[in-house]
């Protein structure tokens, strides 16, 4: 379950990199620590086919009653076509999410936080987690104001041997292709879900580790256990 990630390229590097007109993206700073709830930036394809850029929110929210809503940030391969949480979304709302790097923790306590890249000549070289998104109205948090917002998630899958040797369960899935973001993006739903596989390998790497903070590519704050400090007001669940 992927709860963290960044974004360390520059607005200009990104729209060069998935080809996106300038006047079709909103503006924003590289970020060095995505959590859920975090206003990010999603690519998506307009009637015509170009991309566009704006920012939404990370995780869809699923209100309990008494409680606390949830940010559901990840949505399983096994689960997308079969919940009814995630399958219009899927069928009719696709999008990318840009990246630059993402974190796992181990299952030690305390537990060890591990950021993985892409290897490639140049640093933490952009890819894309494929997504999901809707808008929403309504609270995010318990007996919150009514809000209204855009939000994403995005797929995991089987981990492989590299990401195994820290999460057992899953892993993001990674595009790093062109054909991939327009498969994903305008395929049929079996054509979209063929990407739904787990990354080589020898193709990444861990980029940094640490138990309290992530230094200075996420100014990531852990409490004593290594776990990431809770968001106020707000759970966080896979579905």
């Amino acid at each position: 379950m992927c709860n963290l990630y960044a974004l360390t390229h520059s607005r200009t590097a990104v729209i060069r990199w998935f080809g996106v007109p300038d006047n079709r993206a909103a503006q924003f700073e590289p970020l060095t620590s995505i959590f859920p709830g975090h206003e990010a930036p999603v690519l998506r394809a307009a009637p015509d086919g170009t991309l566009g850029l704006s920012l939404m929110n990370w995780g869809f929210v699923l209100p309990q009653t008494g409680k606390a809503p949830k940010r559901v940030t990840n949505v399983r391969d096994d689960r997308i076509q079969t919940s009814r949480f995630w399958t219009d979304s899927f069928e009719e709302r696709r999008c990318l999410v840009p990246a630059s790097s993402y974190c796992e923790p181990s299952e030690e306590r305390p537990a060890r936080w591990h950021w993985f890249a892409l290897k490639g000549e140049d640093h933490r070289p952009l890819f894309a987690f494929p997504g999901i998104w809707r808008r929403w109205k309504g609270a995010v948090r318990k007996d919150g104001p009514i809000v209204e917002q855009e939000m994403f998630a995005f797929l995991t899958t089987s981990p492989n041997s590299l990401t195994a040797t820290i999460n057992h369960e899953r892993m993001p899935v990674l595009l790093s292709s062109p054909e991939d973001w327009k498969l994903w993006l305008s395929g049929t739903n079996s054509e979209a879900l063929s990407l739904a596989r787990s990354f080589e390998p020898e193709d990444m790497q861990i980029v940094r580790s640490g138990t309290r903070k992530a230094d200075s590519e996420e100014r990531t704050e852990f409490d004593a256990s290594g776990d990431i400090l809770a968001i106020p007001g707000m759970q966080m669940k896979l579905i």
